[in-house]
């Protein structure tokens, strides 16, 4: 079984997400661990890129911040690296398609499985242009995850369908960023999921209060939370090891609990 599929196996799942190398990757890898101590499932490291599109100002932000401390994409594959020899924790790159280009798609995908990433995450690949990457991701044994938004309409069970590790249904138009309120019907675009797959669907963009966290886990296999995260280790810095641990912790444990099923 793939540590991804773990991540949800008889429970709903608390992905965290934080930019690689804001404040350094020194303290990114204390973080990540921090965050699995308070009970993260999964979690999401973002690379720093000068155009991220999806992101809204605070990600935005430290995506500044994490280059000019010279971080670049083989910095963070050796942080993997050095996070593996202490963790089985599923790592999901988030990433723009630029970097893994330039990079080369086999090499990437190579390196990737070489550190012990799981999956990566493009937002700004079209399901249409997936092709381009999953050959060398498949045969890297990397997940390419996708990305399902409330436009996606009847787009749906054919991007579902062809998913793999697990489905980031976007709760939200717009950019990341913490939202007081989450609209879109996330039941309906889970229906459709189900109709074609079995793989495990979480929601992000937008939440950040455990009520929330609460309501989405009711419906989805999990949460995926960003922006509060990055917001935190913005204001504390080289200090945010405890308000991210007490934080995730209240996020993890608003999570419903799945029943117990008789063996």
């Amino acid at each position: 079984m793939s540590r991804i599929k773990k991540a949800f196996e008889g429970k709903k799942a608390f992905i965290g997400f934080l930019t690689a190398g804001d404040p350094s990757l020194e303290k990114t890898e204390e973080y990540i661990l921090e965050m699995e101590r308070a009970g993260a499932d999964l979690i999401e490291i973002g690379i720093p890129f000068s155009d991220p599109i999806a992101e809204g100002i605070v990600i935005q932000e430290a995506n500044i911040r994490a280059l000019k401390n010279g971080v670049n994409v083989e910095r963070i594959f050796e942080m993997v690296e050095r996070l593996r020899k202490k963790t089985e924790i599923p790592l999901v790159f988030l990433t723009y398609l630029n970097p893994v280009y330039h990079y080369g798609y086999e090499c990437f995908f190579e390196r990737a499985k070489q550190a012990g990433l799981d999956g990566v995450i493009i937002p700004d690949l079209p399901f249409e242009e997936k092709g381009e990457v999953k050959e060398a991701a498949e045969h890297n044994g990397v997940d390419i995850i996708s990305l399902i938004a409330p436009t996606s309409q009847q787009r749906i069970e054919k991007i579902a369908a062809d998913a793999s590790g697990f489905i980031y249904i976007v709760s939200s138009m717009g950019v990341t960023g913490m939202r007081s309120e989450i609209k879109t019907d996330i039941s309906s675009i889970l229906s459709a999921i189900r109709r074609v797959t079995d793989v495990p669907a979480a929601v992000g963009f937008g939440i950040n209060t455990p009520k929330q966290a609460e309501a989405i886990g009711e419906q989805a296999d999990g949460v995926i939370v960003g922006s509060a995260i990055v917001k935190i280790i913005e204001k504390y810095q080289d200090r945010a090891a405890q308000p991210l641990h007490e934080y995730v912790k209240s996020m993890k444990e608003a999570l419903p609990r799945l029943p117990v099923i008789p063996q």
